[in-house]
């Protein structure tokens, strides 16, 4: 039985015949599954039954132990919802079991679309239909009521921007080594200009195609089978959301990007529609949506410069790394042209 990097599978199969007797027929194989953010994923089964294993990364600081927590309950929460969630198994807090807190949850069948060359085999109906079922299950989880869920203390919506923007500029400085011009501008105008946020929703925090499954059901439609990813999910302001998934979906006018761009794949709708599908189908005034759509781009230059900063520091190696440095400053500026750009309604 090979075991992959931090899934030991003779503890996790004797901890699940405690905890759920009869749930594995066979013996258990594993894979590490690529993508998430930071946590590990693998895809285990028995011959018959596929299930998903997350726990933190190998030498994890003690922080994102929380997360296998949080992630757990807000899909254990949703799946009596509408909302797609793969189903919960079982949270384990015992480090002594896997050597970190984990979580087992149903594996569910389908596509994270990553390029927009993965996105273009579709065509272009197929693609259109997928974007705006994306759209539409973003405004199925911000009409989930948390305290109805029993997620009513999940976060803490007062002062959620704020906080967001000083979170973001901590990362920012903690990662400056060079001049980056604009940055500064942009995020001092965005603090400046904080919309009044409306009612806190459920929020995902990087809700994008390729954080979902989508797969075609028997009548010809694709559709989203499940969302995955939610490290970094709290109560706040619906808008962010959104805001992010307009950036993922606008052109960044790069033949090549190491970010997840699908916005060229033939059939994509672009932002304007995508929010003006988000007002119809939710009711909720998105006038402010140009200064969520800047915070979008603050927030991935930070992120992308925090990557560069730990490729110039040689703690990051692997294809595309090299050109992560490049892309910070479209970043800016198009966050900064955002900002300035009048607002939709």
């Amino acid at each position: 039985m090979s075991h992959p990097p931090g899934l030991d599978l003779d503890q996790l199969r004797a901890h699940l015949d405690r905890e759920r007797p009869g749930l594995v027929g066979g013996p258990l194989t594993a894979r590490l599954i690529e993508g998430g953010r930071s946590n590990l994923t693998y895809q285990v089964g028995d011959g018959t039954t596929r299930w998903v294993v997350r726990r933190p990364p190998l030498g994890h600081v003690l922080a994102t132990a929380h997360d296998m927590k949080r992630e757990h309950r807000v899909i254990a929460a949703l799946h009596t919802t509408d909302v797609p969630v793969p189903e919960p198994v079982l949270l384990c807090e015992d480090d002594s079991v896997l050597g970190a807190p984990f979580y087992v949850m149903e594996f569910v069948d389908g596509t994270p679309y990553r390029t927009a060359e993965q996105l273009a085999t579709l065509g272009p109906e197929r693609t259109r239909a997928a974007v705006l079922g994306l759209v539409d299950t973003l405004v199925d989880l911000h009409a989930v009521d948390p305290e109805a869920v029993g997620l009513g203390d999940f976060g803490r919506p007062e002062g959620f921007l704020e906080r967001q923007l000083r979170r973001w500029g901590k990362q920012l400085d903690a990662s400056r080594n060079r001049d980056l011009p604009g940055i500064d501008a942009l995020q001092a105008a965005l603090g400046r200009t904080l919309p009044d946020s409306p009612a806190p929703t459920i929020v995902h925090g990087d809700y994008r195609l390729d954080n979902v499954l989508v797969r075609q059901d028997p009548d010809g439609v694709d559709r989203i089978k499940a969302i995955l990813d939610w490290e970094m999910s709290t109560l706040g302001d619906p808008m962010t959301d959104l805001g992010l998934l307009v950036m993922y979906s606008t052109d960044l006018g790069m033949t090549e990007s190491p970010v997840s761009t699908t916005a060229t794949a033939p059939g994509h709708p672009d932002p304007a529609e995508l929010i003006e599908r988000y007002a119809a189908r939710s009711g909720r005034d998105v006038s402010a949506i140009a200064w969520y759509t800047a915070f979008a781009w603050f927030k991935l230059a930070v992120i992308l410069e925090g990557i560069h900063y730990r490729y110039t520091l040689g703690q990051t190696v692997g294809a595309g790394f090299d050109r992560i440095g490049e892309l910070v400053p479209v970043f800016i500026e198009h966050g900064l042209t955002t900002l300035k750009a009048p607002q939709e309604g």
